[in-house]
């Protein structure tokens, strides 16, 4: 395979790209709150900084505890490019070669920048009367905050007359979202996320469900107000979702990965999706791709569901004939299935 060839493939790919699983932009651009620019609040919120971006790669609020990163905890500027301020507030942006150098070191397992495209049908329910959160709106915004908070792609409905409809809780949250799925297959994304946050006077509550493919997970929350309650919601769903595609130090191995069907389009969303993953490509014969990766059979599973590709059967492979001494014959190669090869389609 030539060069040539897979520069071609990746740039032709870039004029009908419609990959579902979203890189995070500014993933380690933290933005917190500060009293002051004095250095004791400035030092403050750097330290808060680091917690939440711990807790956005680790998806684990005890992370930041762990005891290899004590003396970044006692100086996170160490691992700094530069920080500001932005009206009130400290905008930190780390280094990310030097961030996940330090957590891996530590042990801690990392969340990789591609992440579920998340559509999430946001209902505000108050005296005043109910609102679906369409992504014009001004409620829009807090979204927004929230997620890029917490490390999420988020994606909203255009909640025009045609989606009127779903701005119900009982639409929203009913146990069959085959209602919910049909309207989102415009949007195109990886997980819908259904919340009902209701204004109790003085604080607000949220009823929340997750779905993940075919997976659920729901919860619910409470805040003083919108722009927590917003936050509050999205940590929880990205604490229910790092688990699944956290790469684990030490738990990766040499696999074989072979992609059938993969057209122009398909070619570079594999590309992203396989990023954490040190994939080289090794051959490319028509549709078939060929990888050589390093990841754990169940964290690459997680991953290449998110571009919807499906698991196939894998051919079996044959070892040794095996002699039997006692009866002087040679038996028959035992067949097993392959440990180091994985086959998905889409």
């Amino acid at each position: 395979m030539r060069l040539s060839v897979r520069l071609l493939f990746f740039c032709l790919s870039l004029l009908s790209l419609s990959a579902l699983a979203a890189p995070v932009t500014d993933l380690y651009q933290v933005r917190e709150p500060v009293a002051d620019q004095q250095p004791e609040s400035r030092d403050a919120a750097m330290q808060k900084a680091l917690q939440t971006l711990v807790l956005r790669l680790t998806g684990d609020a005890k992370a930041v505890q762990n005891a290899g990163l004590e003396a970044l905890r006692k100086d996170p500027q160490q691992i700094v490019s530069q920080y500001g301020y932005e009206g009130d507030a400290l905008l930190v942006e780390f280094d990310p070669g030097s961030t996940e150098r330090q957590l891996r070191q530590a042990g801690l397992a990392l969340w990789g920048a591609n992440r579920p495209a998340i559509l999430t049908w946001w209902l505000n329910d108050s005296p005043e009367g109910s609102q679906l959160v369409g992504e014009s709106q001004s409620a829009s915004a807090l979204l927004r905050a929230a997620a890029q908070h917490r490390g999420l792609p988020l994606r909203l409905p255009l909640a025009d007359l045609s989606e009127q409809a779903l701005g119900t809780a009982d639409a929203l949250l009913a146990n069959d979202p085959q209602a919910l799925r049909e309207a989102s297959e415009r949007y195109a994304a990886d997980a819908l996320l259904a919340v009902q946050a209701t204004d109790s006077g003085g604080s607000w509550q949220a009823t929340w469900r997750l779905w993940l493919g075919d997976e659920r997970e729901q919860g619910k929350a409470e805040a003083a107000d919108q722009a927590a309650l917003a936050d509050a919601v999205m940590l929880a769903v990205a604490e229910r979702l790092a688990p699944r595609f956290l790469v684990k130090p030490g738990a990766a191995q040499s696999l074989t990965l072979v992609v059938e069907g993969a057209d122009l389009a398909r070619f570079a969303a594999l590309e992203r999706l396989l990023e954490p993953f040190a994939a080289r490509l090794q051959e490319v014969d028509g549709q078939r791709l060929v990888y050589q990766v390093s990841a754990s059979p169940e964290q690459l599973r997680a991953q290449l569901a998110l571009g919807q590709l499906q698991e196939v059967s894998e051919p079996l492979e044959a070892t040794e004939p095996a002699t039997n001494p006692e009866a002087g014959a040679t038996e028959a190669p035992q067949v097993k299935p392959s440990t180091d090869q994985l086959r998905f389609r889409w």
